[in-house]
């Protein structure tokens, strides 16, 4: 029997919430239409069609309304009316009748009670008493436009946001972590660090880097292409577009087309921009006959795809319709696959420890039991690719969750959350074992015993997209990226035009050492100069003037630390030259 799904104490604590904002504002707003309200991450929303509108300074007085409501101990209790009486009992509600003749059947009506007076259609979820709602523990946040179920021909309601914790130490928290979050938006660091940039005549969401975030996107694009060659990847190239029949042979067509930019028509064929990796690194594979001992192979690349995401989902680095993928793809027999995945889990540790990101776990996406037509392969293939997967995330030792749906349409996969330290997760990477794709494109080696068999494939990404990982990495930073991370190192300033050509013995001396040096030759005053650099967050600047040059030293700031006195330039890079460097 499928194991029933348990609603935690917040969600039934956020869901009846939502229930009595939609109370507070029927009491305020009589004439109210009411759309519907679900409990979401952090807290719950509820949609109303208003015959006014209202404004942010009206969701306090709302707020204290839904405290007096909570205060007076009113019980949610369920109740199941015919479809007959909830149509009648709604005639004054078009929208929630709608909802009910799309949702509900003529005896089956699920609707929860709040007190004598309040009854909303509702799949459940609830606190048994609002007695159990802490009333310092939520907050309305905001006010914002949304269509009656999400389509833009239809009516525009007034959706109103809330926050909801156990506790009001921990709403505070919360919003402690979003206010420095907002500090840490990699969209306001990446316009004023000058990384990248997006523009209408290009397109939304395809990224235009500019030079300082190209250095840290080629930075860490030979930081993972030495390490993978270390851990016994090879490397291929692959194009931005292949035939349409190749994407039918992969299964993206028709599984994954509506993300995927439109076919285009030439001469020869129907082609399409590649929206996966996959299906030409398979090709790779299958130029040859293969050999047992040449398993595992690893075949790695950072490979441009491209993916129509919808224009409202959006968002700066992290949500993209253009991005390079850390891609690789691992052939390998059935007995390796547990021992490679856990490799791959490996990496992952490998490139978190060095990044310092230390608050992670793995997200195990299955089937959704209900929507099994959206999958291929049979239920044996699925069961024991899960198996594997189990095996090596158990022997891995790193924390992990279940969750019954969002698996890739050809086997389950790993998604490693990451967590900022304003608390926000972030989906960085994805892993699967493939059981399916070998058959599909007719992959085979030689075994042992001279017979063809069929190679598990895992697909990984540990960096994930160069896009999605620097807009993480910016905020995780807050722009104060690791030295050797930052697209500049150090900024020379001199106090006057005087000491140019000293300032530039000393950048002449650091470039032959590789390190990125730039030299302020403006007329600006000294403060001005180290403000600028120190805005830019540069890691070190060398001050220069007189004293200097006679000396042969150099003064040096360290951004976020301060003055480290004066310093040879040998006795500098002696202390500090291993922090420019990649790490090994």
């Amino acid at each position: 029997m499928p194991r029933k799904i348990e609603i935690s104490k917040i969600e039934k604590i956020r869901h009846s919430l939502a229930h009595i904002l939609a109370i507070a504002v029927l009491e305020m707003y009589p004439d109210t239409k009411l759309g519907f309200g679900p409990a979401i991450e952090n807290g719950f929303y509820y949609d109303f069609l208003l015959s006014k509108p209202i404004t942010q300074n009206d969701l306090p007085i709302i707020e204290e309304k839904m405290r007096e409501i909570i205060k007076k101990a009113l019980p949610f209790k369920k109740e199941i009316w015919s479809f007959e009486r909830a149509l009648k009992f709604y005639k004054n509600q078009p929208l929630k009748r709608e909802l009910i003749r799309e949702k509900s059947d003529l005896y089956n009506v699920q609707i929860y009670k709040t007190g004598d007076h309040f009854f909303d259609f509702c799949k459940g979820g609830h606190v048994e008493n609002t007695s159990e709602i802490p009333v310092d523990g939520f907050k309305l946040i905001k006010i914002a436009g949304a269509y009656f179920k999400g389509d833009a021909k239809r009516e525009q309601l007034t959706r109103i946001y809330g926050l909801a914790f156990e506790t009001k130490q921990q709403l505070e928290e919360f919003l402690k972590n979003q206010e420095e979050a907002e500090k840490r938006d990699h969209r306001k660091i990446g316009l004023a660090l000058e990384l990248y940039m997006v523009s209408e005549d290009v397109g939304p969401g395809l990224i235009l880097w500019l030079p300082r975030g190209t250095i840290i996107r080629d930075t860490l694009e030979r930081w993972a292409i030495e390490t993978e060659k270390k851990w016994g990847y090879i490397r291929v190239a692959t194009p931005h577009v292949a035939k349409e029949n190749l994407f039918k042979t992969s299964g993206h067509l028709p599984y994954y087309k509506n993300s995927m930019y439109p076919k285009m028509k030439l001469d020869d064929a129907v082609y399409y921009l590649k929206a996966m990796n996959c299906p030409m690194h398979h090709l790779i594979f299958k130029s040859r006959i293969r050999s047992y001992k040449e398993l595992p192979l690893r075949l790695a690349e950072y490979g441009d795809v491209y993916r129509y995401e919808k224009s409202g989902e959006l968002y700066g680095l992290m949500r993209v319709r253009g991005m390079t993928m850390n891609d690789a793809h691992i052939y390998c027999t059935l007995d390796q696959a547990v021992d490679e995945f856990l490799s791959v889990i490996k990496l992952h540790q490998y490139y978190y420890s060095i990044l310092n990101i230390k608050d992670y776990y793995m997200e195990l996406s299955l089937r959704n039991p209900k929507k099994r037509k959206k999958y291929l392969g049979n239920n044996e293939m699925w069961i024991e690719a899960e198996e594997l997967m189990r095996a090596a995330m158990e022997k891995s030792e790193v924390p992990y969750i279940v969750v019954n749906d969002g698996a890739a349409f050809y086997g389950p996969k790993i998604d490693f959350q990451i967590k900022a330290v304003t608390g926000r997760i972030f989906t960085a990477s994805t892993g699967q074992i493939d059981l399916f794709m070998a058959e599909r494109f007719n992959l085979e080696y030689i075994d042992k015993d001279g017979s063809r068999k069929s190679p598990v494939i895992i697909h990984r990404a540990p960096l994930g997209t160069h896009e999605r990982f620097i807009g993480f990495l910016i905020e995780h930073f807050a722009g104060n990226f690791p030295i050797w991370l930052a697209p500049e190192q150090i900024r020379i300033v001199p106090v006057s035009d005087k000491f140019i050509n000293y300032g530039k013995l000393i950048l002449e001396n650091l470039k032959n050492r590789n390190i990125r040096a730039h030299l302020d030759e403006s007329r600006a005053t000294l403060k001005k100069k180290i403000l600028e650099a120190e805005k830019m967050k540069v890691p070190f600047i060398f001050v220069i003037g007189e004293k200097e040059v006679q000396s042969n030293s150099i003064s040096v700031r360290q951004h976020g630390k301060g003055n480290l006195g004066k310093l040879t330039l040998n006795q500098f890079l002696q202390n500090f030259e291993i922090s420019f460097q990649i790490p090994a």
